[in-house]
């Protein structure tokens, strides 16, 4: 059977095991969240050796070519050696500058990098926790916000959700990889119309994608929904309507999950050149996208970024 090696630590594996639940079943503990290859919590460093890797596409060829892993996308075929992903050596320090609670489930993070991070608003980072890894979406815009914010849905106990409950101002926090997103605004979509469908903190991303929209100066009518649980999860309400005073081209729509199905059902497209946009829960993003499809939206015309729950 296959070795498996990480420090000083030997242990037999069947073949074809994944990676993942071998090194977590082995006592090394290995944080994960999406297991599709999306979040990159699961880092690992391929010292010796080599793993059968499903998705090679997930990682950048200078990542593949120091060495690094998706353990939850690889199987052990061979013996081979690796390190898990250490925050204290390979990730960036950040101090908490605010957390602060925006709604009863929603709180706010803000940090600040001891290194400037150069990022584009729509874009995620895994944030760790002590031996805690988590994958956010940035909700701060840059150029403009001196802090990294992120909205966290504490709902649901969590690990990562846990901890930052826990979090004060001071406190240290390390930053591990920045990931590009499906979401972005593009300075060519400047006359086009454009939508922003956000459920939950989904709509963090799609408020910084906004803002930066704004900045540029956007000319199409922007049309943003939020769906939330209910009206006191509109969490950023104040914000947007803020934004919609001084931006007459800017409409918002909140919704709750009780009127999602009446307000689907009453969703038309204003122009075919229409550009939709998002984010949340893998289930309300999919109820928007059929409605968008269904009213004839081009499928190109369609991007989304999906919040994964824990595999």
């Amino acid at each position: 059977m296959p070795e498996l090696q990480v420090g000083e630590h030997r242990f037999s594996v069947a073949p074809g095991s994944n990676l993942l639940d071998a090194l977590n079943r082995n006592g090394v503990s290995v944080p994960y969240s999406c297991r599709a290859g999306s979040c990159h919590a699961c880092l690992v460093h391929c010292l010796r050796g080599e793993v059968s890797d499903r998705r090679p596409d997930a990682l950048s060829a200078a990542q593949r070519e120091q060495g690094w892993r998706l353990a939850c996308q690889c199987e052990v075929v061979d013996d081979v050696q690796v390190a898990v992903f250490d925050p204290l050596l390979d990730g960036s320090p950040a101090v908490v500058e605010a957390a602060d609670w925006l709604s009863p489930s929603v709180l706010r993070l803000r940090l600040a990098p001891e290194r400037p991070l150069r990022y584009r608003a729509g874009q995620h980072l895994v944030l760790w926790a002590g031996s805690v890894a988590r994958p956010y979406s940035l909700a701060s815009l840059p150029l403009e916000d001196r802090f990294l914010e992120f909205h966290l849905d504490c709902r649901l106990p969590g690990a990562f959700s846990d901890a930052a409950r826990r979090l004060e101002v001071g406190d240290s926090i390390r930053l591990g990889e920045l990931r590009g997103g499906a979401l972005h605004y593009d300075p060519d979509w400047c006359a086009r119309p454009l939508w922003l469908l956000a459920a939950g903190t989904g709509l963090g991303p799609l408020f910084g994608v906004l803002r930066e929209a704004l900045r540029q100066g956007h000319q199409g009518p922007i049309r943003v929904i939020h769906l939330a649980h209910d009206a006191s999860e509109h969490y950023l309400a104040k914000p947007l309507a803020a934004l919609a005073v001084n931006h007459p081209n800017l409409t918002i729509e909140l919704l709750t999950a009780a009127e999602l199905t009446a307000a689907l059902a009453q969703l038309r497209l204003v122009s075919r050149q229409t550009l939709a946009l998002l984010c949340g829960h893998p289930d309300r993003v999919d109820a928007f996208a059929r409605r968008l499809y269904l009213a004839g939206l081009p499928r190109n015309q369609l991007l989304a970024d999906v919040f994964l729950p824990r595999g």
